[in-house]
């Protein structure tokens, strides 16, 4: 079996969306003829934590788990400076002191394990000035990049309003990454474009799209009958940050309540995930919905799922603003493989509208349409009242974002990189 050195920072029992891809990709390889042998940080409890993801890796999957030099979990009040520090003056990212402090180990890695290709992913960018550094150290063996999100014209990059010195020194990182790389590879196809318009070495022959997706094993043992709720129960699992912020769809529902459109006491919305408490309180007091939004801490994601599956409605929040038509997140696919209705907060023309078109899974408006947002709600609430079905999945494009066969895509593209195709 071939063997692949897979660094990612970001891995389970960390939890969160990041580590989904990755830990898809390590459990269904080996199906593939390709043993993953994992480089990533000790897990700790400064981090959301899934210890019920490491259940899907295969057993005797080798992890190398390796100090992370986290100056952002100092203790204390000393941890808020370390984030500050983190975010203003370590380029790209915090992550980037546990990549120079652990060069040896993953050099050693390769030594140590043989391995026949290297495969690197981001967020953070580090792990790719990692496999940067591997590439230098051994040119022989083939290194392959996976971009889950933009870097340089990443919309929350470009919401930070970096100086124009750390852009350019973030952008010859990233074109030596590009440029050194053997193969890469892409979330979505407007993100691949926008790289292969700054970088025109990336070409069909050298680069393609991977999405996300969902794995049907995920949902083997849960129940998917549809509920008979008696509420309109829409759900939100994921974070809150940057573009992706609940403003828009908070407005539109007051509005709805207001104008006696939508029953005050015939609607729960429910936000599951790990978010800035206080903040997001206030905003549910400012738009008077204490009675109608209940929010819940992070859940596993089996739970997680089961909770999408218990509701009447799923709430996707992609946001808007510079970047925001690049990218689509993570549970969008595992919305889509529920069969409820999506309503979608996303530019109308966007990777994310066009996979919700494609599988007639979604009712779209822009986020800063609110009367669209508005026109969507009250469409779905009057569909779930009359007990009427609000959307005809088509599961045939669905199924295109299982798990397993995307990983097969992969590892196509790992035995083509590895054989000089």
């Amino acid at each position: 079996m071939k063997k692949v050195l897979m660094i990612a920072y970001q891995f389970p029992p960390m939890g969160g969306a990041g580590v989904q891809r990755t830990a898809k990709f390590a459990k269904y390889l080996p199906e593939f003829d390709w043993e993953p042998i994992i480089f990533t940080r000790e897990a700790v409890k400064g981090h959301v934590q899934d210890p019920s993801l490491l259940e899907d890796i295969p057993q005797g999957l080798k992890i190398i788990r390796t100090k992370p030099y986290d100056i952002r979990e100092w203790p204390s009040i000393l941890g808020l400076g370390g984030k500050w520090l983190s975010r203003k003056l370590i380029y790209p990212d915090g992550e980037r002191i546990w990549q120079v402090l652990n060069r040896k180990a993953a050099i050693e890695a390769v030594l140590t394990e043989k391995v026949d290709l290297i495969y690197t992913t981001s967020y953070p960018y580090s792990d790719h000035l990692m496999g940067l550094e591997l590439k230098k150290e051994f040119p022989h063996i083939p290194w392959v990049v996976d971009f889950r999100d933009e870097w340089t014209n990443n919309p929350y990059i470009l919401d930070m309003n970096y100086p124009a010195f750390r852009t350019r020194i973030e952008k010859k990182m990233e074109r030596a990454v590009v440029e050194n790389c053997d193969y890469f590879i892409t979330n979505t196809p407007i993100m691949l474009k926008n790289f292969q318009n700054d970088y025109p070495t990336l070409t069909k022959k050298n680069s393609i799209v991977i999405s996300n997706g969902y794995d049907e094993e995920d949902f083997a043992e849960l129940n998917r009958a549809k509920p008979t709720n008696d509420k309109f129960v829409i759900t939100y699992t994921g974070a809150i940050y940057g573009q992706r912020r609940p403003d828009s769809f908070f407005q539109a529902l007051q509005e709805l309540i207001k104008e006696g459109k939508i029953l005050k006491h015939k609607i729960e919305v429910r936000l599951i995930g790990e978010y800035a408490q206080k903040a997001l309180d206030e905003k549910i007091t400012n738009y008077q919905l204490e009675d109608v939004v209940k929010v819940f801490p992070y859940m596993p994601h089996l739970e997680s799922i089961q909770k999408l599956l218990e509701s009447d409605t799923l709430l996707l929040i992609i946001g808007s603003g510079p970047g925001a038509a690049t990218f689509y997140t993570g549970k969008i696919f595992e919305y889509m493989n529920t069969g409820r209705p999506i309503l979608a907060l996303a530019p109308p023309e966007g990777v994310a509208a066009q996979v919700l078109k494609e599988s007639q899974t979604g009712y779209i408006a822009d986020d800063q349409d609110i009367l669209g947002i508005k026109e969507n709600i009250q469409i779905l609430y009057k569909k779930w009242d009359r007990q009427e079905e609000a959307v005809t999945p088509q599961w045939n494009i669905i199924e295109q974002y299982e798990r397993k066969m995307l990983t097969k895509r992969l590892a196509e593209i790992l035995d083509g990189v590895l054989l000089g195709r």
